[in-house]
């Protein structure tokens, strides 16, 4: 039972609250306005709770051999849940993390500490600009999971933003986003067609539900120059509470259909989200 007190603090960027789980001796649920943005258990960092989460972790799993140590960019911090499950599943990597609100890190830092040696490198900072920054070839992964409240910000969506992640990249590299959309998809359509301008391999993993504009919901975008394990990811990602389907090769052309690339002076963030639909009571 956990019996710590909620957090509650003005940040940056909204509200943000630490909620204790009362089913998990030392596990927090962070929101910034009422939507939920993180969820971390400190004794046991391999467990994620969201389902978007668990599929970003299967991703990372089948990126390169069990163990092997990885230097990953995280763009977009909250409580640092893959960070920290990288750290124990993949022990010694170089994790860099960069989050626009300055004072939803020191929050965390301060009630959700990193232990010491884990390699885990905190940046206050504007996503894109620290990306632009960043050295060529540099990243093994790139794990992109920015929200300007529910909404990915428009500066993250652009081919000139894609460019800059690809050249952050290693040739062996791998990028993951976090998106969110609903039919008819144009958001997530022109992000696919952005990636496909730069990465030759582009796998979507999302729900059945959400793929068939029955709900709004988080889809993982993943983009390679090398073939992925999608085998291995579709039965992982099938085994989970809630099944998601990876979708590739024609049936992913077939999605994006005559959807365009989008250009930095005609980007724009992500769909609100409908009322509701992330939030906590």
């Amino acid at each position: 039972m956990n019996d710590a007190i909620p957090v509650t603090r003005a940040v940056d960027y909204g509200t943000a609250k630490l909620m204790p789980d009362v089913d998990r001796k030392r596990a927090w649920l962070l929101t910034v306005d009422g939507a939920p943005q993180s969820y971390v258990d400190l004794d046991e960092p391999e467990y994620l709770e969201f389902e978007y989460a668990r599929r970003l972790g299967h991703v990372l799993d089948t990126v390169a051999e069990a163990g092997r140590a990885l230097d990953v960019l995280h763009l977009g911090g909250g409580a640092l849940t893959l960070p920290r499950y990288l750290a124990a599943t993949r022990p010694g990597s170089r994790q860099d993390v960069v989050e626009a609100d300055r004072a939803l890190l020191e929050l965390v830092a301060e009630h959700l500490p990193v232990p010491d040696g884990t390699g885990i490198q905190l940046h206050a900072g504007d996503a894109r600009a620290w990306l632009e920054s960043a050295p060529d070839d540099s990243a093994d992964v790139l794990v992109a999971d920015v929200f300007g409240g529910s909404r990915v910000p428009a500066h993250l969506t652009s081919v000139g933003y894609a460019q800059q992640a690809e050249r952050v990249l290693r040739r062996s590299g791998v990028y993951l986003a976090n998106l969110a959309d609903a039919a008819p998809f144009a958001f997530l359509r022109s992000q696919l067609a952005t990636y496909a301008t730069l990465f030759e391999e582009l796998v979507l993993i999302a729900e059945p539900g959400v793929l068939r504009g029955r709900r709004f919901g988080n889809a993982v975008l993943v983009a390679a120059h090398r073939p992925l394990d999608t085998a291995t990811l579709t039965r992982l990602t099938a085994s989970d509470a809630f099944p998601a389907r990876v979708e590739q090769g024609l049936a992913l052309r077939q999605f994006i259909g005559g959807a365009r690339p989008v250009q930095d002076e005609d980007a724009v963030p992500s769909p609100e989200p409908p009322e509701g639909a992330f939030s906590i009571g």
